[in-house]
């Protein structure tokens, strides 16, 4: 392992983890190829966000949030450049089912669609008319209702946004109806909901909290929930995995239900039963994570500074 000394020499990280990735559970003998190494595509943000994936175009956009800026990576040429800046010091992204980006923004405490012709489409700012904290993730269901978390990372200081009070007291997910555009609280008992995932099927919501960074000894699970026959009432919630290093983050599933996701080390994998069954070593803390590609294999990670991509044998989950 990696020594604290600063003096001590150290090891290259291809010698630490000369294979990617580390198998924990023979389910997770088919998930990877042997061969494929984990390839570094950019390098220079300060806190790396949020990818989105958009098959059509075959590129990727992600937050590079202290920098205020979206970044923008073409898988035809291996180009990266800036996609948007002032970004709002945007955070979690995602890609609706008419293939629009939906954003996160910290700084405007607010989600936004932006629509085909440029434009920016607010989707929610506010709770009964109070001011949102600073919306973190973001996912769209079939049925075109948006549901995102809302913790207070954005106004906590002015790092990733701009300090303030919580107007609302609280941080809560909260679900944006795609019809009529009501904003109703999906689930009100969480210290820090972050990454949001619905599983392939959508029939459970998947939601971690963080909030080991604001109460000694706090959360740094990924709780699950039955999302019920209304769609959008939901029951459960019970722990579905604690982390073992660091805290989750961002996370998406495969096609067949395992859930990848974030954390101090690089990407854990859980079986869809909750056994952690294989990691995906990354030099740096990881934050989010998406699948891209044109089979959706190539597994989009970002780390701190950096955005790296792994291709595995596996498909992500449709969801668009």
């Amino acid at each position: 392992m990696f020594t604290d000394k600063p003096d001590a020499p150290q090891p290259a990280y291809a010698d630490v983890h000369p294979v990617p990735n580390e198998q924990l559970d023979p389910r997770a003998k088919k998930l990877f190829n042997g061969t494929a190494k984990l390839d570094r595509l950019y390098t220079g943000c300060r806190w790396a966000e949020g990818p989105a994936y958009f098959p059509a175009g075959r590129y990727l956009v992600w937050s590079d949030i202290p920098n205020n800026r979206m970044m923008r990576y073409d898988e035809t040429d291996g180009s990266v450049s800036v996609f948007r800046t002032p970004a709002n010091n945007t955070n979690g992204h995602t890609v609706d089912r008419q293939g629009r980006l939906v954003s996160c923004e910290h700084l405007t405490r607010r989600v936004t669609r932006t629509e085909f012709d440029g434009t920016i489409t607010v989707i929610a700012d506010r709770y009964q008319g109070k001011r949102l904290n600073s919306p973190n993730d973001v996912v769209v269901k079939s049925d075109g209702s948006i549901w995102f978390t809302d913790p207070a990372y954005g106004i906590d200081s002015d790092y990733e946004g701009e300090r303030a009070e919580s107007e609302i007291g609280a941080c809560h997910v909260y679900r944006v109806d795609g019809q009529t555009g009501e904003i109703t609280i999906a689930c009100n008992d969480f210290v820090r909901p972050n990454g949001i995932a619905f599983s392939p099927d959508e029939s459970k919501l998947y939601v971690a909290d963080t909030g080991a960074t604001h109460v000694e000894n706090g959360p740094r699970h990924i709780r699950v929930f039955t999302v019920g026959a209304d769609g959008r009432s939901l029951s459960g919630g019970e722990v579905f995995a604690t982390c073992t290093k660091g805290l989750f983050d961002g996370f998406r599933f495969d096609e067949d239900g395992r859930l990848w996701t974030s954390a101090a080390d690089g990407v854990h994998v859980y079986h869809p039963d909750g056994t952690l069954i294989a990691k995906v070593h990354v030099p740096e803390v990881v934050a989010n994570v998406c699948f891209g590609g044109r089979h959706r294999t190539r597994l989009y990670i970002c780390g701190t500074t950096s955005m790296y991509a792994y291709s595995v044998l596996v498909r992500g989950a449709k969801t668009f």
